[in-house]
């Protein structure tokens, strides 16, 4: 099996192109979960303070035996942290549960417009990354008019934008937002939960390469240049979303793949949470 390839962020900071995510696994799987796919071979981990379950995955930190630097462990900032103080307090709050010294990427998780203090938030993040806390910050969730308001008000560009992207969610015009402003787009439910699989496109793709359709996904994610956490509790599936760098799409594939763009959510809109 290759290597996974690592993406450049703008800070300099190199991030697995491919991760493996939490979300939605209880605090009482996440050690197992995480500890199957370091054993695979996977090397960043993504969670949130949301999630509850910083502390099991820091369990599987620690019994992993892989050295801290080996790895990318990011987490997130929830909407009731928001604000300067309450910032770093949650960030203080994440290491403890999870057990390390620092971050790798710490992420806004949601704008929520409403509130209006992501502002204060991002100063926060800016003053954690400014002492070496963590390694680079983010922004999950976040269309291009959140994202321009803390380009024109503050120094630090956010290495990493998290948002929900697969192939009925395609975002082209938030990709090509991110990129022209060297931020990586980073892609959450890459599968759609599942929903997807089934689309003859996506079968018809797998039947004649000899993979499943969520091979055939992860890959499309991957040639577009995304980050992608894809997520499981199931050994043999996480071992199956990792086994992705085998084949290759064509420009006809991608162009199938593309068709499929509806514009379909699983999760908010960031706009109106």
């Amino acid at each position: 099996m290759e290597p996974v390839l690592n993406v450049t962020l703008n800070n300099g900071v190199e991030m697995p192109q491919l991760g493996f995510g939490v979300f939605k696994v209880p605090d009482n799987q996440a050690t197992d979960a995480v500890l199957s796919a370091l054993e695979v071979g996977y090397r960043s981990i993504d969670t949130a303070a949301l999630y509850r379950n910083e502390p099991g995955v820091g369990k599987a930190i620690a019994q992993s035996g892989i050295a801290r630097g080996e790895l990318f462990v990011t987490s997130k900032v929830w909407n009731s942290d928001q604000g300067y103080d309450s910032t770093l307090a949650a960030y203080d709050a994440s290491l403890a549960r999870l057990g390390v010294d620092y971050l790798d990427l710490y992420l806004i998780h949601w704008p929520t417009p409403a509130r209006d203090l992501y502002r204060d938030t991002w100063r926060a993040l800016e003053s954690l990354l400014a002492d070496g806390r963590v390694r680079a910050i983010g922004v999950s969730n976040f269309h291009p008019e959140h994202i321009q308001r803390l380009l024109d008000e503050y120094d630090v560009v956010p290495a990493v934008n998290q948002i929900e992207l697969h192939p009925e969610l395609q975002q082209a015009q938030l990709r090509e937002f991110d990129a022209a402003h060297g931020i990586v787009t980073e892609a959450w439910s890459p599968l759609a939960r599942a929903t997807v699989l089934t689309d003859p496109v996506l079968t018809s793709i797998a039947e004649r390469l000899g993979v499943t359709s969520a091979q055939v996904v992860l890959r499309w994610h991957l040639q577009l240049g995304n980050v992608v956490i894809p997520k499981s509790v199931r050994p043999a599936r996480i071992a199956e979303n990792f086994d992705v760098f085998g084949f290759e799409l064509t420009e006809a594939d991608l162009k199938q793949i593309a068709t499929l763009d509806g514009g379909r959510r699983t999760g908010p809109d960031p706009d109106q949470l």
